[in-house]
């Protein structure tokens, strides 16, 4: 995790983006005390947006342990996808 100024950001805002982006580095721009906000990359953020998606609801949750707890016990097994 990256922390900058309002100021330092707006010097160099390519090399900061191009940080987050390249090193999956979350950055930090402080605008004063408790207050600024936070960059990610797009693929980041979808990715937490999919998580929230799927653990959005007890069913999907209990789905998820469920599939967990089998590839850990080694009782999961593999399917062959059907091409049409």
């Amino acid at each position: 995790m990256q922390t900058t100024t309002i100021s330092d950001f707006r010097k160099d805002i390519k090399k900061y983006i191009d940080t987050v982006i390249n090193d999956f580095e979350t950055l930090i721009i402080n605008r004063g005390k408790d207050s600024g906000v936070v960059i990610i990359s797009l693929e980041e953020y979808n990715s937490l947006r999919a998580t929230q998606h799927e653990l959005s609801s007890k069913i999907n949750e209990k789905r998820l342990d469920s599939a967990i707890e089998k590839l850990n016990n080694g009782s999961s097994f593999t399917k062959e996808l059907i091409e049409e």
